[in-house]
């Protein structure tokens, strides 16, 4: 695919865009050998079907309700999400516009809670899946390479993140759009307010999301100095970020969350985070044993050394996850979020960087840069032809199966988590120490269901999760060292007329006064 432009020189193909598109479609469909296909067939069919599955799995098990998730809904239910929290990341305003703030305004006008609860995480979840066709319908690249790596992005990187409600989903998922309308939106003024809204929308997802914004143009650049589009990127781009800049100047966050800021931003870009996490470690060896087995058994059978290599590892981490693995990928769901930050750019890159020289459209000005830029463009176009090409199809697999187990021990043990953080919350157990009669330890929950727990929401998962929002008791976290509501505000709530019951806002109440 990314070396395409050389067979599309030999039939003399000279057109347009359009035209460049299908003549290396037809190229590497038809005239390629069929692991060229079947690699980017592979990529697509996962980004695709995890996509799907996001949505699927995500409102079936309320997966909106992990983590921080917790608080989000409830802010939903009671219409408060931008009191509640997005005051102080008012940088992230297009995660409140798209997905809190239609569910926010469904409750209001029907008064039905688990609706908007449900909506909320339909939203949510499926912003890969609108990401991805947004991307389809812009992506105007030769056999839609941008689209193609958006998936390969899609199946590798987000399940990674899955459940948490970090912004950098959304980041990740208008990423890829982004990309496509920086490079090929028209060059009317109907395209550039497409490729600066995408800009806008992109910067404000999450403060790292401005870093893509301005990764998108420097892909432009590859174009030539020269280039329209390069000019018309650099102005939306400008445009943009005094947006998001007045933004974060006119909206600041109040003092409380200002303080935790500097120690968030240093762990967003932590390597280590990567490194602790017992599930990427788990992905990096199974890619380092395929890689591993697939090259000696290549020396025997080269044809079909990837699906023998695929075959020998699965068996092994079937043995390994019944026999040995009491791992649970939970918490780390927030953390590893530092993979999606740091390689989604470098993908876009790449991307880009295969679909110009496709096109005949790599201009890079000095010289030596050039030669490096064609000779990456060629060699990745390597990867997708041939044995090379057969090996990352069984490395996709490989990856593909190891996120599907983790997902599914994570869903099953969430399933059992909220059951008991409902036995919990319906119970007659209590623990007046924690500061109220009507409180009850966290702590009382099996510890290997307690690693789902996620100590500064837990009582309002617990009220969530009860039958009609009744808890007899609010489940808290002793352990917790952050809390999200002042007493003021939590009083206010208290006493208006929401979808909440109004002894349950008095639970939140009776917490949030404790603490702040």
């Amino acid at each position: 695919m990314c070396g395409a432009a050389s067979r599309v020189e030999k039939i003399n193909v000279n057109a347009d865009v359009s035209r460049t598109a299908e003549a290396t479609d037809l190229v590497a469909g038809e005239g390629a050998p069929p692991a060229a296909f079947g690699v980017r067939g592979v990529a697509v069919g996962l980004g695709l079907v995890w996509s799907f599955l996001f949505v699927l799995i995500g409102v079936a098990y309320q997966l909106q309700l992990y983590g921080d998730g917790s608080i989000f809904s409830y802010s939903v239910v009671v219409r408060s999400g931008w009191a509640y929290h997005f005051h102080n990341i008012a940088d992230r305003l297009f995660v409140f516009a798209f997905s809190h703030l239609p569910a926010e305004l469904y409750v209001g006008a029907t008064g039905d809670a688990r609706g908007g609860i449900a909506l909320y995480g339909l939203l949510f979840f499926a912003a890969p899946l609108i990401g991805l066709a947004l991307t389809f319908v812009a992506d105007r690249s030769p056999g839609r390479l941008i689209f193609a790596c958006a998936c390969l992005s899609t199946a590798c990187l987000c399940p990674l993140v899955f459940g948490f409600p970090t912004e950098m989903w959304v980041a990740h998922s208008i990423f890829w759009p982004a990309l496509a309308l920086a490079h090929y939106a028209g060059r009317g003024l109907a395209g550039t307010a497409a490729v600066f809204a995408a800009l806008l929308a992109l910067a404000l997802t999450h403060e790292g999301a401005a870093i893509y914004a301005c990764a998108i143009v420097v892909t432009v650049a590859l174009r030539g100095w020269r280039d329209a589009m390069l000019w018309r990127g650099v102005g939306a781009l400008a445009a943009a970020l005094a947006a998001w800049a007045a933004v974060k100047l006119v909206l600041p966050p109040d003092p409380y969350y200002a303080s935790i800021i500097p120690a968030a931003a240093l762990n967003f870009i932590d390597i280590g985070n990567l490194l602790a996490s017992t599930f990427f470690m788990l992905l990096f060896g199974a890619l380092a044993a395929y890689a591993i087995v697939y090259l000696v058994l290549r020396l025997v059978t080269p044809a079909h050394a990837h699906a023998y290599a695929f075959a020998i590892v699965a068996f092994a981490l079937t043995v390994y996850w019944l026999r040995f693995d009491h791992s649970l990928h939970t918490q780390n769901r927030y953390y590893v979020r530092t993979a999606i930050f740091f390689i989604t750019p470098v993908l876009g890159a790449l991307a880009a960087l295969c679909a110009l020289r496709a096109e005949g459209q790599l201009h890079v000005p000095a010289a030596f840069l050039a030669r490096l830029a064609e000779t990456t463009a060629d060699r990745i176009h390597a990867f997708t032809h041939g044995a090379v090409a057969r090996a990352g199809i069984g490395a996709l697999l490989t990856l593909a199966l190891v996120h599907a187990v983790e997902t599914a021990k994570f869903v099953t043990m969430w399933n059992d988590y909220t059951a008991a953080v409902r036995t919990l919350a319906t119970g007659t157990a209590a623990d007046p120490a924690l500061g109220d009669p009507r409180f009850v330890s966290a702590k009382r929950i099996d510890p290997d269901l307690g690693r789902l727990g996620w100590q500064t929401t837990t009582h309002f998962l617990s009220i969530l999760v009860a039958p009609d929002f009744r808890p007899s008791r609010l489940v808290v976290d002793p352990s917790a060292g952050y809390f999200w509501l002042t007493c003021r505000l939590a009083t206010a709530n208290a006493q208006g007329d929401l979808a909440i019951p109004a002894a349950s806002r008095d639970l939140i109440r009776a917490y949030a006064c404790l603490h702040r």
